[in-house]
């Protein structure tokens, strides 16, 4: 529970606001989301099947599954659009922009990215007992603002055409069209309890906003 309501709910919440979204499809093998994301408003056909319910199953097999399933029994679509649930805060606003990138890119990938805090050519690796330069090209001479600018996936939007996706088998496909989230409130990924307080405590501090302004 986030908020007073399930993770996932809150990416169910923000796709059933966006008119270009055709259908809501949850992919899970647990009865219980199942059913809560049904009371969301989402399409729930199935249950995901045993040898995709595993910790190696990827998330493109899972995609690929959904999408062969949807593309035979209700036909083709333009995109497939991953709204990971560990992503809660994404808005519809982001949503919509990633969704007008991907119609002007000529529907090959839009991924979700934010700008990298750690600098990778300031990065290290540790190289028998001591510390050497991750990259090659490493840029311990250089002030952080003569770095070229770098960013990290973060996890709130995945965009990609059906046959990309098949034929990469990865979300960023062969080249990906980048969108910009740069408010650290929708680039949270709960991946830890730490991201999860995180979340938390962006909700507070818009709630406690709301309440001053009233």
């Amino acid at each position: 529970m986030l908020g007073g309501k399930p993770l996932i709910v809150w990416s169910i919440a923000v796709a059933l606001e966006i008119p270009e979204i055709c259908d809501i499809l949850v992919s899970t093998d647990d009865p219980t989301i199942a059913e809560v994301s049904k009371r969301a408003g989402a399409f729930v056909p199935w249950l995901r099947p045993h040898r995709l319910a595993t910790d190696t199953a990827s998330s493109v097999d899972v995609a690929l599954h959904a999408l062969d399933w949807y593309e035979s029994t209700r036909g083709k679509v333009d995109g497939i659009l991953l709204l990971q649930p560990t992503s809660p805060l994404r808005t519809k606003e982001t949503v919509r922009k990633g969704i007008k990138l991907f119609a002007e890119c000529d529907q090959q990938a839009v991924l979700g990215v934010s700008p990298a805090y750690a600098h990778p050519m300031w990065m290290l690796k540790k190289e028998g007992g001591c510390l050497v330069p991750f990259l090659e090209e490493h840029g311990f001479q250089k002030r952080s603002q003569d770095l070229p600018l770098v960013y990290v996936v973060n996890g709130g939007f995945y965009l990609i055409s059906p046959s990309e996706l098949r034929s990469t088998r990865s979300f960023i496909g062969k080249m990906a069209v980048p969108l910009l989230i740069e408010s650290p409130q929708e680039a949270v990924d709960i991946d830890t309890e730490w991201d999860f307080k995180m979340a938390e405590f962006f909700l507070d501090s818009d709630r406690e906003s709301i309440t001053k302004k009233g």
